[in-house]
Order: C-alpha cells, then sequence, then structure tokens
C-alpha cells in the first residue's frame, strides 16, 4: 500500500540504501523480539541487510566484502 500524505511528518525514516544497510533516521526505538530495548545511542543508524554483520543489528561495512547485491525499490 502507497500512500503520499505528507501532511504528518514521520516519527522515523527508513531508507534502504542499494547493496548496503537500512538507514534509520528520527523518532524510533529497537527492540529484540522478546521486546528488551536495543540501546542505539544515537538518531540515526544503519542495520545490516546482509547478514554478516558483527555488529548485529548494525551495519559494519561487511556488505562490501561479502558482496552483498540488493536493490532499493519495491516492485511487484
Amino acid at each position: 500500500m502507497r500512500t503520499d500524505d505528507t501532511s504528518e511528518p514521520a516519527a522515523a525514516t527508513i531508507t534502504p540504501y542499494e547493496d548496503g544497510p537500512l538507514l534509520v533516521r528520527g523518532d524510533f526505538a529497537l527492540v529484540t523480539p522478546d521486546g528488551e530495548r536495543i540501546d542505539a545511542r544515537r538518531g540515526t543508524v544503519a542495520l545490516c541487510r546482509c547478514g554478516k554483520s558483527a555488529l548485529k543489528p548494525f551495519c559494519d561495512g561487511t556488505h562490501k566484502a561479502v558482496d552483498f547485491r540488493a536493490g532499493t525499490t519495491r516492485e511487484g
């Protein structure tokens, strides 16, 4: 579902970077599957998409070494 309603700003924005992490900016909370809070320590974080980061859920740049490939848009 797509919405172009810009009347209210989003609390957080998530931007997928081509062949890289998800950048999360704004007011957000990261939690484990059990609901425990993960300290993000800043207002912008890069989340791993390749699954190889040693700092999961955060990106450590490993996607470059493993030649991770992912687009930035949803098709279909």
